[in-house]
């Protein structure tokens, strides 16, 4: 019994990196399918404003997986862009947090529907099956995302 959860184990970690190098490869190629110029940690960065709400900027540096001096760009942009705007962080007044626009919502929206419009013509031949194994997992995988986040924020909480 113990070899079968061993298999399991191996077969579980391998088959995670291998979704997760081809959600890397989709990602960039379907950049590449669209031209555009934008920098991905524009996009990460919005991505995780959307996501995580208002946060400090070297939270915001933590989780878009980027240096300091390089989040304090980032969000120079975003902000000239009107994709972002800083507001005052109510637990001390010295501090900023950043947070998404209406308008950064929807540069975001629209490179989420650039991005899966080029990837269509790849994928308009799956069966009926495979679009729902395809959905499935895609549900699959982002509800043990959005526990994961809520495990990080209780874990966070708690330090």
């Amino acid at each position: 019994m113990e070899d079968m959860s061993e298999n399991r184990t191996e077969e579980l970690r391998s088959t995670l990196g291998d979704l997760v190098v081809a959600s890397h490869r989709l990602t960039r190629l379907a950049a590449r399918v669209t031209g555009s110029t934008e920098s991905p940690a524009i996009w990460r960065t919005l991505s995780v404003l959307q996501t995580s709400g208002p946060l400090r900027l070297g939270e915001l540096a933590s989780h878009s997986r980027v240096s300091q001096p390089t989040m304090t760009k980032l969000v120079r942009t975003l902000v000239e862009s009107e994709w972002v705007k800083r507001i005052a962080d109510t637990d001390d007044a010295r501090a900023w947090q950043i947070a998404i626009t209406a308008k950064g919502a929807g540069a975001l929206q629209e490179w989420r529907d650039e991005l899966s419009a080029a990837l269509v013509p790849m994928f308009a031949d799956l069966s009926d099956e495979e679009l729902a194994a395809m959905r499935s997992t895609v549900e699959l995988i982002a509800s043990r995302v959005d526990l994961s986040t809520a495990t990080s924020a209780v874990l966070a909480a708690a330090r």
